[in-house]
């Protein structure tokens, strides 16, 4: 009996709920907004202030006192203000020795200080315990909630209990706090937000680059080449053509660069015979932003797929299939189904709305709602296996549709080869090299390498 009651006192919540009091130093946007999500929470919440009048403003429930009145109120302060305006706390010392301070702040542009704000207030307040946490939420976020924001919290200090009582807090505040270990990630907390899209800057930069070269070579070629030889005006091919030429090439492309980076590891593996070697810093990048060089990929081949629709309605087309029409009609002559070409025809056509369909596939299943919810041994089946029959298919719709040109002479104008050559070059590579790795001679060593076995063990890092 005596047993059972310990167990069911030992489960039993405790009966008192009440939070302990808050302070935050600040009354700015960001201070109310926290201040009013805390009250929402059940916490006391204590403003201090350089004029401490009530206002309109101040989240109802809230005080407003002093930052020395307000401080001895509360064993957690948020210093919800500016870096330039920390001096003021130095006066404050004495009273807010042992007190857990969250620092919030962020700066104007990537490493502007030569140290991180959390790093430099716990300079200013040696006898304080530092922590740095929601730098990364904004204002709007705790305004809107959680369901309409990033639910992820950044939060490192060096004093564990500080730390632990300020993750308490981000929880019970419906958010998920990330423990990024020691004050000295500060300064890596403090640039996340400054970060202008990190990953897909390569991935940017490197389309817009083949979207100008191909644009260009395209524009030579269609446009350029028959006005000078055979004073034809194809300019407006520049509206629907070429862009729909350079959307396919770049998608494939893309695909295509996205596979490389693993045939390349691979391939380095089996040469270094060890797993324990760092890849060089350019392909880890790569491989750090292939999610990006996918999903710019899709974005391109989605385009292609919209304008291609469009096509029937162009008027260059309504004129060229009426031409032919009156053709047939003015040297009556009927022209008999070519079932070879209709072959090609329906063949390029089902191999591009397969290969569009697994491409979609595989940018659902990389957007963290879908991704948390399947296994690891899932989602590598959808991005690796699915992944490589996609760059197979898309492959083969672009031979299927551009290979009739390749052996005709009259297809290299001033000597240069279709388009449609270049956006092979990568993808049948990858495709050639995956093969060549999936023989036993060179599947089996590679996966016992990743697996942990070493050719030479004394190289291992």
């Amino acid at each position: 009996m005596n047993k059972n009651s310990s167990n069911i006192m030992a489960l039993a919540p405790k009966s008192s709920n009440k939070r302990e009091t808050v302070c935050i130093f600040g009354t700015g946007d960001f201070g109310r907004a926290l201040g009013h999500k805390l009250i929402q929470s059940g916490y006391p919440v204590v403003f201090g202030s350089r004029s401490p009048q009530t206002s309109s403003l101040i989240p109802k429930g809230a005080e407003v006192m002093s930052h020395a009145e307000a401080a001895q109120k509360a064993a957690i302060i948020f210093i919800a203000i500016q870096r330039q305006h920390y001096n003021f706390l130095t006066s404050l010392a004495e009273i807010l020795h042992g007190k857990v301070l969250v620092d919030v702040s962020n700066n104007s542009k990537i490493n502007e200080y030569p140290e991180s704000n959390a790093e430099y207030l716990s300079q200013l307040v040696p006898g304080a315990k530092v922590v740095k946490a929601f730098n990364t939420v904004s204002a709007w976020a705790l305004q809107s909630g959680t369901l309409d924001a990033s639910r992820q919290v950044f939060v490192c200090g060096d004093d564990t209990e500080a730390k632990q009582l300020v993750m308490d807090i981000v929880r019970t505040l419906g958010l998920t706090p990330l423990d990024q270990g020691s004050l000295l990630a500060a300064r890596e907390i403090e640039n996340y937000p400054l970060q202008l899209f990190p990953m897909w800057k390569f991935p940017i930069l490197l389309s817009l680059g083949l979207t100008t070269f191909f644009f260009f070579y395209c524009l030579a070629l269609d446009v350029i080449y028959p006005y000078v030889y055979e004073k034809k005006d194809f300019s407006f091919f520049i509206a629907i053509t070429i862009p729909n030429k350079i959307c396919p090439i770049l998608a494939l492309i893309l695909l295509g660069l996205v596979y490389l980076p693993g045939v390349l590891a691979a391939i380095i593996q089996l040469y270094r015979g060890t797993k324990y070697r760092r890849f060089p810093d350019w392909l880890d990048k790569w491989m750090l932003c292939r999610k990006q060089l996918g999903l710019v990929a899709l974005a391109f081949a989605s385009v292609h797929v919209l304008y291609t629709l469009v096509i029937p309605i162009r008027s260059f087309v309504r004129w060229r299939i009426s031409d032919r029409i009156i053709s047939q009609v003015l040297n009556n002559r009927t022209e008999l189904l070519n079932t070879t070409n209709a072959w090609i025809s329906d063949s390029y056509l089902a191999l591009g709305i397969l290969g569009f369909f697994l491409f979609v596939l595989l940018g659902i299943t990389s957007l963290p709602s879908v991704s948390n919810n399947v296994n690891w041994r899932e989602f590598r089946f959808v991005q690796s296996k699915l992944g490589y029959l996609t760059l197979i298919l898309c492959t083969a719709h672009t031979l299927v549709y551009g290979g009739k040109w390749f052996l005709k002479p009259s297809s290299y104008k001033w000597y240069l080869p279709p388009v449609y050559m270049f956006s092979l070059i990568i993808p049948c590579s990858v495709l050639v090299v995956k093969f060549v790795l999936i023989f036993p001679c060179l599947d089996k060593p590679l996966t016992r390498i990743r697996q942990g076995w070493e050719r030479n063990p004394q190289y291992s890092e």
